[in-house]
């Protein structure tokens, strides 16, 4: 199966995650994945659901066990009784510029401060931002290249004035290399842990009572780029997203379109008699 998912160029994170949940599977039935029925599979998959799994992960499993039977097993009558979890529709949280504001004011640590500009004022993903290195960061063309994206998809975002006077300050407390935003050992990046635990202090600090967290300052980073007036498409190329249908769900947020769309009601009104 790892054959078959490096074959096909999965990233290695994906890599990893695919054999982690095929492996709990065989070790839940002591047996091998090979030699289980459709209904011990159904049966597996009812369990998790049963026990609370999160529809992340349930996907993942799903994800997972597709590939093992369809493409290594080559059992895709295995595929139709592993469905995906239906998906339950939920607006993104997202900041306002003001508490964006507070948020990264409240954030004392120069390297976790920086690391959230880079979330808010690039719109990646928290494991694009801490996988940078120095070569990805070009000032001269004002651009950030995101290597392995989702898909391992490689993408250019622009680099903001602001962001990248921040970054040279950064650089020049640090000094990291090649990473960076390296972690305490100096050799790989900064643990994803450490930024959602500063995230979640500064916002406390800041007084905000939404819920924040790396990928909130995504989804702040797409909404206010359509507020202010981006092409959908193009932010679908510059988020990564491999559908256009993602990237719509920010048009629900966008509150400052909602507000400056016009009333079909306001264009009545020199004929409307409004004083009945």
């Amino acid at each position: 199966m790892l054959a078959d998912l490096r074959i096909r160029n999965y990233a290695p994170a994906t890599q990893d995650m695919y054999i982690r949940r095929v492996r709990a599977m065989a070790e839940h039935f002591s047996r091998s994945p090979a030699d289980l029925s459709r209904e011990e599979v159904r049966d597996y998959l009812r369990l998790l659901s049963e026990q609370g799994a999160s529809r992340s992960t349930f996907a993942q499993v799903v994800g997972a066990l597709r590939f093992l039977y369809a493409i290594t097993l080559d059992r895709p009558e295995m595929v139709p009784d592993l469905p995906y979890p239906r998906e339950k529709r939920r607006h993104p949280v997202v900041l306002s510029a003001e508490e964006v504001v507070r948020l990264l004011n409240a954030m004392g640590n120069l390297k976790h401060r920086t690391v959230a500009m880079v979330l808010y004022g690039a719109g990646l993903r928290i494991s694009e931002a801490l996988a940078l290195e120095l070569r990805d960061i070009d000032g001269d063309r004002d651009v950030i290249t995101v290597r392995h994206g989702k898909g391992d998809r490689d993408r250019q975002v622009p680099l903001s004035g602001v962001l990248l006077t921040t970054l040279r300050t950064y650089w020049r407390a640090y000094r990291p290399e090649p990473f960076l935003f390296p972690g305490q050992d100096g050799k790989g990046p900064m643990g994803k842990g450490t930024i959602q635990k500063a995230i979640r202090t500064a916002r406390v600090r800041a007084s905000i009572a939404k819920p924040v967290t790396p990928h909130v300052l995504r989804h702040t980073h797409a909404t206010h780029l359509l507020e202010a007036g981006t092409d959908l498409r193009v932010i679908q190329i510059l988020l990564g997203h491999g559908s256009l249908k993602t990237t719509q769900r920010y048009l629900h947020v966008a509150t400052e379109r909602v507000r400056s769309t016009v009333s079909p009601l306001d264009s009545l009104a020199p004929e409307l008699d409004t004083t009945a």
